[in-house]
């Protein structure tokens, strides 16, 4: 029994057809099911009031089950395997069955609502997933959450204070979910220097989700990293030439000494200092939370160095991507980024003398401006050769 079967079983539960051999059958294999399918087949023996059932195909799904708490959300860590352009192995709609898995079962469970986010988040532009088949199966799988959540039925007044003053006072229902005054913005003087208290209050009945984005110019010498959809970290090293032959065949098909390139990378400090011409590599580790597209990653150009390649081009090191060396940056364009961890690197090369800063690269998403991150400032010396 494989999961276009456990498929087939779900309509017929739905549909209160008995199907008891082929779910005996489903139970017999349900080892090799996939978690797409364990789910389609928890689904059924949920309809059918086979709890023991449900409770251990749950437990072997949730062993893929992976939280992010700095972020709030979660999802199953699919297990890679040969069968990834299946439909019943589609990392989008396994998501989704799971989430109407826990909406018909353990609807409370949090594990939901980080569901919903992970979901959310890895829209495509914000507007649909990969296909229109699994866009459709997501938002069958929300609605069921919503419903089974009790999350479309508010029913409570929230006020908005700063420093213990009400800014904002709003009223949520069933009748405006979707459509009420949501946003609160503070502007230049209303946001005097100094620390400040944002504290929302909710009277009433239903969920309270909310957001807060801070958009600053800053003037602190040592600017740190900052990011958490999307964080960048950012190592300097100096190269330094390193003796390294290969083996190679001469004309006469003898074995020849061929000396190649190589380099030993030093890790650069805060206050490093180079000489004038080393040679610099920039590296960027990427840490991202979803799946993105479209992605700038701008590293403004230290005053005393210069591109070691001046033509624009594809970047050789790690990720896809599109480099432009300009006047006073580096922008490198990434058109997809995968969740995960991943790095770029290039080249640069140390020439004017004198102390400069290394202002923190800059991570923006192309058409979701919220999406941002930066790298460590850093400061580094350059003198002349003695």
């Amino acid at each position: 029994a494989d999961s276009l079967d456990a498929l087939v079983d779900l309509a017929l539960a739905e549909a209160g057809k008995s199907g008891v051999a082929m779910g005996q059958y489903l139970w017999r294999d349900a080892a090799k099911l996939p978690p797409y399918g364990k789910a389609l087949h928890a689904l059924a023996c949920h309809l059918r009031g086979d709890r023991v059932k449900v409770a251990e195909l749950r437990k072997n799904i949730e062993q893929f089950l992976t939280r992010d708490d700095e972020n709030q959300s979660a999802w199953l860590e699919l297990p890679a395997g040969s069968w990834w352009w299946c439909w019943h192995n589609d990392e989008i709609e396994t998501q989704a069955a799971y989430l109407k898995l826990l909406a018909a079962t353990d609807a409370k469970n949090e594990i939901g609502a980080r569901l919903v986010k992970y979901l959310l988040n890895n829209r495509k532009h914000a507007t649909w997933w990969n296909s229109t088949r699994d866009t459709a199966l997501v938002i069958d799988a929300l609605a069921d959450w919503l419903k089974a959540s009790g999350e479309d039925q508010p029913d409570c007044t929230v006020e908005v204070l700063v420093d213990g003053k009400k800014l904002k006072e709003v009223r949520i229902t069933a009748d405006n979910l979707f459509d009420f005054d949501h946003a609160l913005v503070l502007e230049g003087a209303a946001l005097a220097t100094g620390e400040h208290k944002l504290e929302l209050r909710r009277v009433g009945k239903g969920q309270l989700y909310a957001n807060a984005y801070l958009n600053y110019f800053s003037l602190e010498e040592g600017i740190r990293k900052q990011g958490l959809e999307v964080k960048v970290e950012r190592a300097m090293y100096r190269l330094v030439p390193k003796d390294r032959t290969i083996k190679a065949q001469g004309a006469a098909g003898q074995a020849l000494d061929q000396k190649v390139e190589a380099w030993e990378r030093q890790p650069l400090a805060d206050g490093a200092q180079l000489t004038s011409g080393d040679l610099v590599e920039i590296e960027l580790t990427i840490e991202s939370k979803n799946d993105y597209e479209y992605l700038l990653f701008l590293d403004p150009k230290v005053a005393g160095f210069e591109p070691y390649n001046v033509r624009s081009g594809y970047l050789e090191k790690g990720l896809h991507a599109y480099a432009e060396w300009r006047d006073d940056r580096s922008c490198i364009f990434v058109d997809r980024l995968p969740r995960g961890r991943h790095s770029l690197a290039w080249r640069m090369r140390a020439e004017i003398p004198g102390s400069f800063h290394a202002l923190p690269t800059r991570a923006e998403a192309m058409y979701a401006p919220e999406l941002r991150a930066n790298a460590d400032e850093l400061r580094l010396e350059i003198i002349d050769p003695k």
